[in-house]
């Protein structure tokens, strides 16, 4: 056996999954790539974060899987990575003195967002190939059209289209690199918005190397100027579950590249029975 070949086995041989094994065991011609990208993903569907972001980590070192592949496996990952075991937060959005409280719930494979004074929910779901966003007002959810994608969610920096995470299916990913976020190790993709369908032409993501979550978010306009970040600025262990603590968002001024609003995104706790 080769010095090559001694180092693949000893790297691919911690991965519980046999299939994950077979994978790093073998060399795979091009033309399979993808297919061997769909299967690794659908063998890893039910396993720890962890365990995911390895095998992902994994494919970027198989000469044979391009950078795009690998860019779009780690987008898969961080689709699932929100939806942890069922649980009720109490979080608020805050813009200088404006505070507007809400709780988030994650159940059935769905976030909802629900707000009072006037009641609205508001809910997202990950399908295979795209999310899926929701309003129930009345005790009735129907989806929210494509046409109210640009409004602000109660007056804030948010959107519904920020909401729906829409860029997390995107075709033709870019992986840029690794960079470093607030200290943590990060995948930087890049992902071009498809005609006409967003109020961004390019969206930049950080994806947590070890954790699989989302740093950092940066919306270009179709003229490829910044116009709007977010960014963690803290996180929170919740029964056993790392979430956010505090995320920040930034309005920027295309003319002059420096903030022009902000608002933070916090989750307060655990709500109560």
């Amino acid at each position: 056996m080769t010095r090559k070949r001694q180092t693949a086995v000893s790297c691919w041989k911690c991965f519980p999954f046999p299939g994950i094994r077979m994978i790093f065991g073998l060399k795979w011609p091009r033309s399979k790539s993808k297919g061997m990208l769909r299967e690794g993903w659908h063998l890893i569907r039910s396993a720890h974060m962890k365990t995911v972001l390895q095998f992902l980590v994994g494919l970027l070192i198989l000469s044979s899987v391009r950078a795009d592949e690998a860019a779009e496996a780690i987008l898969r990952a961080a689709r699932v990575n929100p939806l942890g075991k069922p649980l009720v937060l109490d979080a608020r959005l805050r813009a200088g003195e404006q505070k507007v409280p809400f709780q988030i719930a994650v159940n059935d494979g769905k976030i909802s967002y629900v707000f009072s004074n006037p009641s609205q929910e508001i809910l997202l779901g990950f399908g295979e190939d795209a999310s899926t966003l929701e309003e129930r007002r009345g005790g009735k959810a129907q989806p929210v059209s494509p046409a109210r994608f640009d409004d602000s969610v109660r007056g804030g920096l948010l959107t519904y289209e920020d909401l729906a995470l829409r860029f997390l299916y995107w075709k033709n990913p870019k992986l840029l690199g690794e960079e470093k976020v607030s200290g943590r190790t990060a995948f930087k993709i890049e992902i071009p918005a498809p005609p006409t369908a967003s109020e961004y032409g390019v969206v930049r993501v950080w994806v947590d190397k070890a954790q699989g979550a989302l740093l950092r978010i940066e919306g270009y306009d179709r003229e490829g100027r910044l116009s709007k970040v977010f960014v963690v600025n803290s996180v929170q262990e919740i029964d056993g579950q790392g979430m956010l603590k505090q995320m920040r968002v930034e309005r920027i001024d295309p003319a002059t590249r420096k903030v022009a609003l902000r608002t933070y995104l916090e989750i307060l706790g655990k709500a109560s029975p």
